[in-house]
């Protein structure tokens, strides 16, 4: 089999368990919990610590993937992830846990960073079609097997199954990368941008401990304070750092260009909004209404499948629709979705959150293949590479601070509402906030075991009732921040910023030789890596299709 062939199945490999890792996890999250003993704050940093060291490393690592070779750089990474994941499934605590979900960022960083790169290096003509076009179905299939498969692992082996799954997967595909597939260097390179990473990373994580802590300690504890408001201190300074240096991980001047803002602001808004809500919607269903993990994979399918569908149409559309009428109706549908799922209260079943689920997965479809290509769509072919880079790192920064403030709402409203249910209950009474910090250490059992028989009826319907009002309230921050994103990619997203790629006209006979203008430019998976002619301004080349990854 040729080279480039055995490139595309090591990087559509890569691609599957990055992309499967996303949602896998998720699912697996109070099996976590319970396995580990873990608490509330634990859960939240499971899903960050991944998040944060895959934004804050990316456009590093694809600097890193310039200078010494994009094949090497990808071995590394696939090399550091496996690690990671072996570390998960042995992880004998939640704090081992959680620095091992950070091995995975980085790994997945370097991946995120060299993967189409790679293809865009081997194929050429039509097969280049041909191979995004595998690739594309790859991570289709990936995120929508996520929770079917999440659910299926931890329910017939166990949690660390979704991690120690990734081990032969990564040993195989390091061996053939080393043998199969050819090294590759843009024609430029710069050296990373390390100023520009430690005050990025230390911005975000001291921003999202500060949320993370608040939910625990309350929003006027001092640590709490001092951490977001130095988080929020440094990403102003990663913003003077990047005007100051020669060679910035990120542009500033890019925002500067409305359709890029506003696609920014929209990638952010859909992974703020229905993807971080997942994890509190699996919470419910699992930690309340008392599904298996095997069982909430099932339901969660609606949205995936449904998501999966429409993202194949708008892939379609984008070559003919404006990005601006994708992107912006699609979030506002998202954000309607999630509305229609409020209303839960402690005997509502999991059938309430379908219609919500059905709206919002067929909006996070129709925002995704455009919103993609939005990125790459306002910037020469030469700085794709960054503006790619960024559009992943703004998703992955909404996903994390929008998990860590909806957790710190989730818990001050659990604690409000088991106390409002209990009022009645002398036994009881004044107890939420004890109650709820007993079930964010995921105690729920040894808090029923300590409660007087008499009371206990009345502890499960005032625990059902705090956890759905909790719910219901998360629910209309993420659709307003949806609905907000949606306004602001249908105002900023405009036709006339985008750029033509279409490549200059050559002679007939003449030879395609030398690297393209995408080879020159680092990709990441979030936008099509093709400089491809546009039929009409604001009109976007199909890409695949992506949940939020």
């Amino acid at each position: 089999m040729d080279r480039k062939w055995w490139t595309l199945l090591v990087v559509c490999s890569a691609t599957f368990m990055l992309l499967l890792d996303v949602t896998i996890v998720i699912v697996a999250l109070p099996e976590i919990q319970t396995g580990l003993h873990a608490g509330f704050a634990d859960v939240q940093w499971v899903i960050d610590a991944y998040a944060l060291t895959l934004a804050s490393l990316l456009l590093t690592a694809g600097s890193l993937a310039d200078l010494y070779g994009r094949r090497l750089l990808f071995v590394v990474g696939f090399g550091i992830f496996t690690v990671g994941s072996l570390l998960c499934g042995l992880s004998q605590s939640a704090l081992m846990l959680i620095a091992s979900r950070g091995v995975q960022g980085v790994g997945g960083a370097i991946l995120f960073a060299t993967s189409l790169a790679l293809l865009a290096h081997s194929f050429r003509g039509r097969d280049r079609g041909v191979a995004f076009g595998v690739w594309g179905a790859v991570t289709g299939i990936a995120t929508s097997l996520g929770p079917i498969l999440g659910g299926l692992i931890t329910t017939g082996i166990s949690w660390r199954g979704i991690f120690l799954v990734n081990v032969p997967i990564g040993v195989v595909a390091i061996a053939l990368t080393l043998r199969k597939v050819a090294e590759s260097r843009p024609p430029v390179a710069h050296r990373p941008d390390w100023a520009g990473f430690a005050t990025l990373t230390a911005g975000l994580v001291g921003l999202v401990y500060g949320l993370i802590r608040a939910g625990e300690a309350g929003w006027t504890e001092t640590a709490v304070l001092a951490c977001i408001i130095g988080g929020a201190a440094m990403i102003v300074m990663f913003a003077l750092v990047e005007t100051r240096v020669a060679h910035p991980m990120f542009d500033l001047s890019l925002l500067r260009t409305p359709t890029f803002l506003g696609g920014s602001i929209a990638a952010m808004a859909i992974n703020g909004s229905l993807y971080a809500m997942f994890v509190y919607l699996v919470l419910f269903l699992q930690n309340d209404l008392g599904y298996s993990a095997l069982g909430t994979g099932l339901r969660m399918l609606v949205v995936s499948m449904v998501a999966l569908v429409a993202s194949t149409a708008a892939g379609r559309l984008s070559s003919m629709v404006p990005a601006r009428f994708l992107v912006g109706p699609g979030l506002l549908l998202t954000g309607i979705g999630l509305l229609l799922m409020t209303g839960l209260d402690a005997g509502s079943d999991w059938t309430h959150l379908i219609p919500g689920f059905l709206v919002a997965g067929f909006g996070s479809g129709m925002v995704n293949p455009p919103l993609a290509s939005t990125a790459v769509g306002v910037v020469p072919p030469a700085r794709t590479g960054m503006a790619s880079g960024a559009n992943t790192t703004f998703r992955q920064i909404g996903m994390a601070v929008s998990i860590a403030a909806l957790g710190s709402i989730f818990s001050s409203r659990l604690a409000s509402g088991i106390n409002g249910t209990l009022d009645g209950v002398p036994a009881l009474r004044g107890q939420g906030d004890r109650i709820a910090d007993t079930l964010r250490q995921g105690e729920a059992d040894s808090l029923f075991a300590g409660t007087a028989p008499n009371a206990r009826a009345a502890l499960g319907n005032a625990i059902r009732t705090g956890f759905a009002g909790a719910i219901n309230d998360l629910l209309v921050v993420a659709g307003v921040i949806a609905l907000v994103g949606g306004v602001i990619a249908l105002f900023l997203i405009r036709p006339k910023d985008f750029v033509n790629h279409a490549p200059p006209p050559t002679r007939p006979d003449a030879p395609q030789t030398g690297p393209t203008a995408t080879d020159q430019s680092r990709s990441q998976p979030e936008g099509s890596p093709q400089p491809q002619a546009q039929p009409q301004a604001g009109v976007q080349p199909r890409v695949s299709p992506q949940l939020g990854t």
